[in-house]
């Protein structure tokens, strides 16, 4: 099972964005059951709150749910945990690195180094209108479609399907 941990600011934004659509692509190309995913924030401003609704809403347009998600801030225990722990943008990315147990920097990258799309970060869309979440959801699909593949090759990940000779 690898394991992958989204992580922006307050989890309510761009991390859980990013889980809900990776596990869409999971389930897509059926690897769900290989790939266990969650996402965190670098601070606790939200903990306990569901992600922002202006993403909710923005991402069932595109049939992605959020639902069952809840803000969390990121532990000691994630570094030991997570194959992947994947920053939105830089500032996230430097937070994790000051937070991160010795010997699991490794796994800290950020989400975009996955895209073919120029973009080296997911912009916070909290403070700006519709058209940010939108933003995001376009960088964010992107992404999560590289990284399934990166885990493919990677990890020798097999869909279902072909696991199961069906």
């Amino acid at each position: 099972m690898v394991r992958v941990l989204f992580v922006c600011m307050g989890n309510i934004c761009r991390s859980p964005t990013a889980q809900g659509v990776f596990e869409q692509v999971l389930a897509e190309m059926g690897l769900a059951d290989q790939v266990a995913v969650d996402s965190a924030g670098t601070h606790a401003y939200h903990v306990g709150e569901p992600p922002d609704p202006r993403a909710v809403e923005a991402a069932r347009r595109r049939g992605v749910s959020m639902d069952s998600q809840r803000a969390r801030r990121v532990t000691e225990a994630d570094f030991l945990e997570y194959d992947y722990i994947l920053a939105m943008d830089e500032s996230n990315r430097a937070d994790l690195l000051e937070q991160c147990l010795p010997g699991h920097e490794h796994k800290i990258r950020l989400f975009m180094e996955f895209s073919e799309l120029e973009a080296r970060e997911v912009p916070d869309p909290y403070y700006g209108g519709r058209q940010g979440f939108e933003r995001v959801l376009d960088l964010v699909e992107d992404a999560a479609r590289g990284l399934a593949r990166h885990l493919v090759e990677i990890h020798g990940l097999r869909p279902r399907s072909e696991a199961t000779g069906g």
